[in-house]
């Protein structure tokens, strides 16, 4: 089964998660460099990392939701049932995180700890995901369906 949000077979989700998992990890890695006494700068760059990681985490979800309205097995979509709702609910902590910051004081741990089970959220997540994918093989062409493919496209036709 191919994926129904894919340019040239290529699925458009797994191309654009990383753009939020990297950013809301690196703000993890932000937050630890503060907590550790850091500079100030290091919490200004993860409140960045964090606002930008909610841009790319909701340009990732509209690809990845028209691929699970797709998906027909019943196990496939309990997987990607818990695969959308962590999904869901990390981009609703980091939301609350980003929000958070502009109303406690620097020096509260609140934000950070709300990274870290985002992060731990999203790692539980990607988990899921790449069962869809490498285990059960979801939005993957198999390689003797692109063979065939490949071996129609280099017979020569005949002109008469």
């Amino acid at each position: 089964m191919s994926s129904p949000a894919s340019v040239k077979n290529h699925p458009i989700h797994p191309m654009l998660v990383a753009l939020p998992v990297g950013l809301w990890i690196f703000a993890l890695v932000c937050d630890i460099a503060f907590a550790i006494g850091g500079a100030a700068i290091w919490s200004t760059v993860a409140l960045y990392c964090i606002a930008a990681g909610i841009i790319g985490a909701l340009l990732a979800a509209v690809p990845g939701f028209i691929d699970y309205l797709s998906i027909n097995g019943v196990a496939m979509k309990r997987i990607g049932t818990y695969h959308l709702l962590l999904n869901v609910g990390a981009l609703v902590l980091f939301g609350i995180n980003l929000w958070l910051r502009f109303r406690l004081p620097e020096n509260s741990r609140i934000p950070q700890l709300l990274s870290v089970i985002g992060v731990i959220g999203i790692a539980v997540s990607g988990w899921l995901g790449g069962e869809m994918v490498y285990v059960k093989g979801m939005a993957v062409q198999a390689v003797e369906e692109l063979s065939k493919k490949q071996d129609q496209k280099e017979q020569p036709r005949r002109a008469a």
